[in-house]
């Protein structure tokens, strides 16, 4: 098939120059987090999301509706009156179907990506992640990243190609031997759950320096909350509690730092953020984004929100961290913003040294992903299969119809 590209969608810059500081996840827009995801204000959430100039998102199709909720509000004539497709930055995944179901043949992850087209309302994905990449074997996350790449490079549907997974160990070796086998690296790795205040494994040199080596470009810290386990209610309450991969003696030490929070006049979410935005900036900076107000390269967030005050909480958090990165400057205020927020984030250092001595043993303590007893649950005659939902059909329709390229479009920040 002869190369094309959508008529809407940029050349491609390296990531590390456009990808946005901080990544509005959606995982949140799921019954794993809220009784009732629709009952979300998603449109509002979104819109209010890129006013504050928080303009990428993070979804999949595993999150239950979360694709689905996030293009309808990208769709939303509140959104769409304002931003234009190119102004925002949008990232899917493919390969998880389900808990323990996985799917990571070319022809499942080509249908997958047809389908976040159609729920995601557009016409190409800046960046889509394989799913959880220690449910499948090596070979299988190779095909399915050589499939994405063929969809980016002969149809133009993709931006950039990245893996997402819990064992940072594991996404070390598989980002050494896509390098090793393609002679491509990774634009991007998304790592979750390890550099929290519990679990500081993924800044490690040994860590940063493989995932330099293996050529990745764009290193992401996801779920500084450790997915509700550094939350005032903790991963026993609510949806949670039915699904959270932790041990019970890791929710009880999480629970242990509400009270040194408390203590010190703050709660256990903002302590936890703010380390963790503040610290990412400077720790992954070598794997970071150039994309932002500051002029270092500094190492990308994303964060999880499911209503409007959550989402303006995070942003005042990683405003003032970024004005605590602000060069020297004539301008008073600029340089008071910069002092307080060194001062704020001296604070929030001195609070996680303590809960550190309250986890004990439990800090740095990653679970076994997949746990014991795993098995993909997806039947060997229904790998590659796709529904007979249509969305093939439409999708051979529009190859058809062709499209001219254009040139570079930058996301702003």
């Amino acid at each position: 098939m002869a190369s094309r590209l959508p008529e809407t969608a940029p050349r491609r810059p390296p990531l590390h120059d456009i990808i946005p500081p901080l990544v509005l996840g959606t995982a949140t827009f799921n019954t794993q987090y809220v009784p009732n995801p629709f009952e979300l204000p998603a449109a509002s959430i979104v819109s209010r999301a890129l006013d504050l100039g928080v303009n990428a998102f993070d979804t999949s199709p595993y999150y239950g509706p979360s694709e689905i909720l996030l293009g309808d509000a990208l769709s939303h004539p509140s959104v769409t009156s304002k931003y234009a497709r190119p102004s925002y930055f949008l990232v899917t995944k493919a390969g998880r179907i389900a808990g323990n179901e996985f799917d990571y043949s070319p022809s499942w992850i080509r249908y997958s990506i047809y389908r976040s087209l159609e729920r995601l309302h557009t016409s190409y994905l800046d960046l889509v992640y394989t799913h959880d990449v220690e449910f499948v074997s090596p070979e299988e996350v190779l095909a399915a990243v050589r499939e994405l790449r063929r969809l980016r490079d002969e149809e133009g549907l993709i931006r950039y190609v990245g893996i997402s997974g819990y064992p940072v160990a594991k996404l070390c070796e598989l980002a050494e031997m896509i390098l090793r086998e393609t002679g491509e690296p990774l634009d991007a790795v998304l790592s979750y759950g390890h550099f929290t205040i519990q679990n500081t494994i993924l800044g490690t040199e040994n860590i940063m320096r493989r995932f330099t080596e293996a050529g990745v470009d764009v290193l992401l810290n996801a779920s500084m909350l450790g997915m509700g386990l550094l939350t005032t209610r903790g991963a026993d309450a609510g949806p949670m509690s039915s699904w959270h991969p932790s041990p019970e003696g890791l929710r009880q030490a999480c629970q242990g730092l509400v009270p040194v929070a408390v203590e010190a006049d703050e709660k256990l979410e903002v302590v936890a953020i703010r380390w963790a935005v503040d610290n990412w900036a400077s720790v992954g900076a070598e794997r970071g984004t150039t994309a932002s107000k500051v002029p270092a390269r500094i190492g990308v967030s994303v964060m999880g929100i499911s209503n409007i005050d959550e989402l303006e909480e995070t942003f005042r958090v990683f405003k003032s961290v970024i004005e605590g990165l602000e060069i020297e400057s004539n301008d008073t205020e600029v340089m008071n913003r910069r002092q307080q927020s060194r001062e704020r984030n001296a604070k929030i250092q001195g609070i996680v040294q303590k809960m550190w001595s309250v986890l004990g043993t439990w800090k740095d303590y990653s679970w076994e992903s997949p746990g014991p007893g795993y098995v993909n649950t997806r039947k060997a005659v229904d790998i590659g299969v796709a529904p007979d939902d249509g969305v093939l059909t439409r999708h051979a329709d529009k190859l058809e119809t062709p499209t001219v390229n254009v040139e570079a479009i930058s996301v702003p920040i």
